[in-house]
């Protein structure tokens, strides 16, 4: 029962940690393709064709975010299609950006990660608005990777806490059960030595009466 109730203490408090992480990064990257607008166009920008805009991404990751199983799955298999059919900085980057993104099945940031470091390597290839999408949904990436290694690391502790708190209640019971055998013998012991008293007792009164 405390170990429930602890488990029950831990995942608020891991969820609360990863909502933080979640908003912040959503903060982020607002601010920075705000900052991108209001700058001048990078002079690569004008030669990457087919380059979807910032908010193309963002409404999209929009949809993904707060969309029915449906939708979040169609928006999957459409990015993960692309990446795959048709791999390259965009294709590659959108569907980096889905696995990035919490709150549908397929969610994946550690895959996120590795793909957004390998894109980031490219950064001629991408549009400002685009190296800011792939650098804030990175750190952010980063960010649930440390706090989900960090929930799995309360969630083991606690286990490792309830199961030396069974092991011992077992081997306490094993104590009691030995106990328990060891007067249970002594006292059948005692029985038969009884019994072989009194039966020579019998004996004894029959040879005198007779």
């Amino acid at each position: 029962m405390r170990n429930n109730g602890r488990t029950s203490r831990i995942r608020p408090i891991a969820a609360a940690a990863i909502a933080i992480a979640v908003l912040t990064g959503c903060a982020q990257t607002k601010e920075f393709v705000s900052g991108f607008r209001k700058s001048p166009p990078a002079s690569g920008d004008a030669g990457i064709l087919g380059a979807p805009e910032a908010d193309q991404y963002l409404q999209e990751l929009q949809d993904l975010a707060s969309g029915d199983p449906a939708t979040q799955a169609e928006i999957y298999a459409d990015a993960h299609s692309g990446a795959t059919l048709t791999p390259g900085p965009q294709t590659n980057l959108r569907y980096a950006l889905v696995l990035a993104t919490p709150g549908h099945p397929e969610t994946d940031f550690d895959e996120a990660q590795s793909m957004l470091r390998e894109i980031l390597t490219r950064p001629e290839l991408m549009t400002r608005g685009e190296i800011a999408l792939a650098t804030i949904h990175l750190k952010s990436a980063e960010q649930m990777i440390v706090l989900d290694s960090e929930a799995r690391r309360l969630r083991a502790s606690t286990s490792r806490a309830a199961q030396s708190r069974e092991d011992a209640t077992n081997r306490r019971l094993a104590s009691v059960e030995a106990e328990n055998r060891r007067l249970r013998d002594e006292l059948e012991d005692a029985l038969e030595k009884l019994e072989a008293i009194q039966s020579i007792e019998r004996s004894i009164r029959e040879q005198d009466d007779q």
